[in-house]
């Protein structure tokens, strides 16, 4: 893929994206959600299927809503909030820690820095990237495995980790595209770029894709 088509190739999908399913992160920010439950949702997302975050997300945002009303739950509440998202009584364990350090060393406010948000336990680049973007507008590139496989199969860059991947399009992707880089890659990820088999008789782009890596597809 030529660098200068990143342009046609993320206008396209946005496109395609108006007829879809935002993920549940996006989804909130979509609808003004403050930082706070952007933080907690893409914790809860963390290897779980969207809909089992979508779910989880809303049961637990139905019992507390702000760091302080979360440490009123129980582990037991919270837990049978989130189930069956992955790694739930962990998730559980962090989202607590968490909220303990945004009360004792925010003032309940969510930071809105990635360098800060990397001190809280349990908060990786993808989130910290996800929060900044989506909770606060500000610059950031979340890349995650949807990101990660996309962006290396068409060829844009040539990296073997996500932390690369993010850091290669720090320095090529148009900052116009950084904050909905993710959502858009995301949703055509899950629908049409799937990691093993994609389904490029149906793909958009494939006519700027190098599909690097695909072995089989549909």
């Amino acid at each position: 893929m030529k660098d200068s088509d990143i342009t046609i190739v993320v206008e396209t999908l946005k496109e395609s994206l108006k007829t879809g399913k935002l993920p549940i992160v996006s989804d909130l920010a979509e609808k003004k959600s403050d930082p706070f439950q952007i933080l907690i949702s893409t914790l809860l997302s963390l290897r779980t299927k969207d809909e089992v975050t979508e779910a989880a997300t809303r049961r637990l945002f139905l019992l507390a809503s702000t760091p302080s009303e979360m440490l009123k739950l129980s582990e037991d509440q919270t837990i049978n909030a989130i189930y069956p998202a992955g790694f739930y009584r962990n998730k559980t364990k962090t989202i607590l820690h968490v909220c303990r350090e945004l009360i004792a060393r925010y003032n309940s406010h969510v930071p809105d820095s990635i360098e800060e948000l990397l001190t809280l336990k349990g908060v990786g680049r993808k989130t910290a990237n996800l929060v900044v973007t989506l909770g606060y507008g500000g610059e950031g590139i979340c890349v995650d495995t949807h990101v990660h496989r996309i962006s290396n199969r068409l060829g844009y860059v040539k990296t073997s980790t996500p932390e690369e991947t993010e850091y290669a399009l720090r320095k090529k992707l148009p900052p116009i595209y950084w904050i909905d880089y993710n959502t858009i890659m995301v949703a055509f990820g899950r629908n049409i770029c799937r990691p093993t088999s994609p389904m490029c008789s149906k793909c958009p782009i494939s006519t700027h894709c190098q599909k690097q890596g695909v072995t089989r597809s549909r």
